[in-house]
């Protein structure tokens, strides 16, 4: 039977994880498909590029990766302390890097006047926020959505490009 990821993935344990993503109905995320006689190789840009944004972004550090033709690995390093140290503004700043925020913390940014009330909902909301952003499923999500999504237009296709969720292993030691 399957566990959820929060069970799975324990910061208290370690702070490191192997993650991987497979790709569906023999799609290739790069190289060469000799079937459809066509190079993907332009894929490994994507996920390279999405993966050096969200690592700037999120307070999870990229150790390893490796892309594969159907599927890739990549280590990831989960850096509470780094999460710990960032104000306000820096986390609705890195959040906001790939999502639209709610109009309350717009105003908040705009540097509109808000009530004790107002204020105390964005620091509610932020700090959900610093926590998302020491979170390997919300990593792999933003990772993965992007690709499938550059993927499918590309393919002229919908539909799902992964297998499922991403898998996850802890590393417990060297």
């Amino acid at each position: 039977m399957t566990k959820a990821r929060s069970s799975l993935i324990s910061i208290d344990a370690t702070p490191y994880y192997h993650c991987v993503s497979r790709c569906v109905r023999r799609s290739f995320l790069c190289g060469y498909d000799e079937r459809a006689q066509q190079s993907y190789e332009h894929r490994r840009g994507w996920i390279e590029k999405r993966l050096l944004a969200l690592a700037n972004a999120f307070c999870i550090d990229v150790c390893a990766y490796a892309i594969m033709s159907n599927h890739y690995h990549v280590v990831l390093h989960i850096n509470t302390n780094k999460a710990k140290k960032l104000s306000q503004t820096e986390i609705v700043d890195r959040w906001l890097a790939f999502h639209q925020g709610p109009a309350l913390v717009q105003r908040l940014i705009a540097g509109d006047k808000l009530s004790d009330a107002e204020a105390e909902r964005c620091s509610e909301i932020t700090e959900v926020w610093r926590e998302r952003l020491t979170s390997i499923s919300w990593f792999m999500r933003l990772l993965n959505q992007h690709i499938s999504s550059e993927a499918n237009r590309e393919d002229k296709c919908t539909g799902h490009f992964w297998e499922g969720r991403f898998k996850s292993q802890a590393l417990l030691d060297e």
